[in-house]
């Protein structure tokens, strides 16, 4: 995992997020790029002129957030883009090659109705790139096991789970796959990926309404210190595709979520 990305928003813990980041760079020599998307449009004349002073403050505001960490001696590049989110990223992936996003939740507040906002929620949305969904508060630390829940076994693409082998091979963790027979499974979801099989330690099988409520009834047995899922239009996160957000009914965890993306390139 050479480049991680850290987009920075107008969140309040945005500093505790690239520390995070920041730590794990660290333990995988990874360089970061903090990255700022805003969205300027007018008058030829005036465009140009605006928008510099808009991707100055901009990267002024970045600095000052870096200033707040320790950053250990990890490389950390600043990246602003003017236009659509989805463009951005696309844009940056394309010049330097991401291997990891790492962001935060909108909130941990048991008031706050969300667990992925608009921002969050579009970029698990818009881009096949690996995520790292870090909760508030969460510090950096092995992750000694790791449950990977899903409700299909499919995978076309072995590296796919390459970030997931990393972290594993890094942390020598354990990992346990649950899989989770949803109403109107096919016996073809059942054949688990031999990659994925080659690399866990224990495989359990369970029926319930959805993945998430699968997930819900191990979470406590198994106590996870990572939750790995797969990003899939019928999948964990299938309500990204019908609003772009997360309500906290729908999903919600505690410990980190790599979100692991089956879309093509």
């Amino acid at each position: 995992m050479m480049n991680i990305l850290v987009p920075i928003g107008t969140s309040t813990n945005a500093t505790e997020t690239l520390q995070y980041a920041v730590d794990f760079a660290e333990a995988f020599g990874s360089e970061i790029y903090v990255m700022e998307v805003f969205n300027v449009t007018g008058k030829t004349g005036t465009l140009t002129n605006v928008t510099q002073k808009i991707a100055d403050s901009g990267k002024e505001r970045l600095k000052e957030i870096i200033g707040k960490v320790n950053t250990k001696q990890v490389s950390i590049k600043i990246a602003s883009f003017n236009g659509e989110l989805k463009d951005g990223l696309k844009e940056i992936d394309k010049e330097i090659g991401l291997d990891l996003i790492i962001l935060a939740p909108r909130s941990n507040d048991i008031q706050e109705e969300y667990y992925l906002g608009q921002t969050s929620g579009a970029i698990i949305k818009e881009t096949n790139i690996p995520t790292l969904i870090v909760p508030k508060g969460t510090t950096y630390k092995a992750f000694s096991t790791i449950l990977v829940a899903f409700k299909s076994g499919i995978l076309k693409r072995k590296r796919i789970l390459d970030p997931l082998i990393e972290i594993k091979n890094k942390h020598k963790s354990k990992v346990n796959l649950l899989m989770v027979k949803t109403p109107g499974y096919s016996d073809d979801d059942l054949k688990i990926n031999t990659a994925l099989m080659d690399i866990s330690s224990q495989l359990t099988f369970t029926e319930n309404p959805t993945t998430y409520h699968g997930v819900l009834e191990h979470f406590q047995a198994e106590h996870p210190d990572l939750l790995c899922v797969f990003r899939r239009k019928r999948g964990f996160f299938k309500k990204l595709w019908e609003k772009s957000t997360i309500s906290k009914s729908e999903f919600y965890a505690p410990i980190p979520v790599l979100v692991l993306s089956v879309k093509k390139d």
